[in-house]
């Protein structure tokens, strides 16, 4: 039946605004290291939310689970991230593809997976590389699910090739060849599609195994 007393640098954001209000529950511990306040037990916020973070992210790697991070900073080798605790991401593992600038990530919000953590050495190391691919992979899969041979649908042209131009259909990519483009004689599908058009097309093969579609 006791009152504490957390200092309110704990709660206070970047830009000094407080992020909290009467009535808000929040995760505390006593304080050991300090005494009694005017009367008020001594308390830490900043300890407890630690202790919480860990325990998340620590469930986070047993099941395989997404958490989200901030982007702090460049140091050597990749970039530090916010994820309760600072944690290191490598610059391999910023996306499935290169990125050449890694500070274009710097105070975005990312999802990350946990790659590699020890509690007692403070070390944890995050991938938004896997995080990316996991949610590529869950589209690719919805997209597949609701498409069959026949279905007329709107996509967005990815990359040209001499062959043909592919298409993102919400998510995964088909094949448009260039014997389907125009119903005259084309020598390259940049005369019909750009990069970037968005174009109507009808589904003529449907492989759900191997994840092609033309």
């Amino acid at each position: 039946k006791s009152e504490g007393l957390v200092p309110i640098e704990q709660f206070k954001m970047p830009d000094g605004s407080v992020h909290v209000a009467p009535g808000d529950v929040v995760d505390v511990m006593v304080d050991r290291h300090g005494g009694e306040v005017e009367g008020y037990i001594l308390l830490s916020h900043e300890r407890a939310a630690r202790i919480r973070a860990w325990d998340n992210l620590e469930k986070a790697f047993r099941e395989n689970l997404l958490v989200s991070g901030r982007v702090l900073g460049r140091i050597k080798g990749g970039l530090m991230v916010d994820v309760g605790v600072k944690a290191f991401m490598p610059g391999s593992q910023a996306d499935s593809h290169p990125v050449h600038n890694l500070d274009a990530l710097i105070d975005h919000d990312i999802p990350v997976k946990v790659v590699k953590i020890n509690r007692r050495r403070g070390n944890v190391v995050v991938s938004r590389k896997l995080a990316v691919e996991e949610e590529s992979s869950a589209r690719k899969h919805a997209a597949l699910d609701v498409l069959d041979e026949g279905s007329v649908v709107t996509g967005t042209v990815k990359n040209l090739t001499e062959y043909g131009a592919f298409v993102d259909i919400g998510g995964v990519d088909g094949l448009l060849h260039v014997s389907d483009m125009s119903h005259g004689r084309i020598l390259h599908p940049s005369e019909v599609v750009h990069v970037g058009d968005h174009v109507t097309v009808r589904v003529l093969k449907l492989d759900r195994e191997r994840g092609r579609i033309s």
